[in-house]
C-alpha cells in the first residue's frame, strides 16, 4: 500500500500553528504517493501506530499497492559531464580555514536587547506554545512588556526556570549561555 498526504497534511505542513509533532510532520513530507507502506516503516522505526492514526485523523491517504499513484519518472539519457580541473588565474583559490568545532554556537551578531527579545520570543514558541499555551502567552505578554535590560532578564530567568523543571539542567544552562552571548554589556 502506497501513502498519499491530504489536502489536510498539506495544510498542516504549510500552516505556523503545528498540530502535530515534528516524528508525525516528518512522515507527512516522507508520503509522497511512491513509496510504499512498509519501506516507509523501514525507515522510521516503531512508526506503526503514528501512521494508523495519521491514516485515522485523515492527514494520510492509503493507495492500493497495485500501481504507485505517481509512477517515478523515466530516467533521461544525459550528455555527460566533462569535468575541469583547472582554476582561472584570475580567481584565487579561496583560503583553507578550519570550521570552529561548534559553527552553530558561535554568535557573531550584535548584542542587544531587542536580539535577546527575538531569541526569547522564539524560545517561548518552541518550548511552552504546545505544552503550555496559557503560559506560553504569559511569557509574551511579559516580553512585549519589558523595556529594560533588568525587566527582560527577569523574564528570562523564569522562562529558564521553567524550562529546567522540564527539560532539566543542561538545557537550562545552554539557554542561559546563549542569553548571556545575546545580551549587550551594562
Amino acid at each position: 500500500m502506497y501513502l498519499q498526504k491530504t489536502e489536510k497534511a498539506r495544510a498542516e505542513l504549510s500552516s505556523r500553528s503545528r498540530l502535530l509533532g515534528i516524528r508525525e510532520r516528518a512522515f507527512l513530507l516522507m508520503a509522497d504517493g511512491r513509496q510504499t507502506r512498509s519501506r516507509m516503516l523501514d525507515l522510521v522505526p516503531a512508526a506503526e501506530a503514528m501512521v494508523d492514526t495519521l491514516i485515522a485523523q485523515g492527514y494520510l491517504l492509503p493507495m492500493p499497492a497495485e500501481a504507485p499513484p505517481h509512477a517515478p519518472a523515466p530516467p533521461f539519457a544525459a550528455a555527460p559531464i566533462e569535468v575541469v580541473e583547472e582554476r582561472s588565474a584570475t580567481l584565487p583559490a579561496p583560503p583553507a580555514e578550519a570550521a570552529p568545532a561548534h559553527a552553530a554556537d558561535a554568535f557573531d551578531g550584535k548584542r542587544s536587547l531587542a536580539t535577546t527579545r527575538m531569541f526569547l520570543f522564539d524560545l517561548c514558541e518552541r518550548m511552552f506554545a504546545r505544552r503550555a499555551p496559557a503560559q506560553a502567552e504569559t511569557f509574551r505578554e511579559a516580553l512585549r512588556t519589558a523595556r529594560d535590560r533588568e525587566t527582560m532578564l527577569e523574564v528570562a530567568r523564569r522562562m529558564v526556570a521553567e524550562i529546567e523543571a522540564h527539560a532539566g539542567t543542561d538545557r537550562a544552562d545552554g539557554i542561559s549561555a546563549r542569553i548571556a552571548m545575546l545580551l549587550p554589556a551594562e
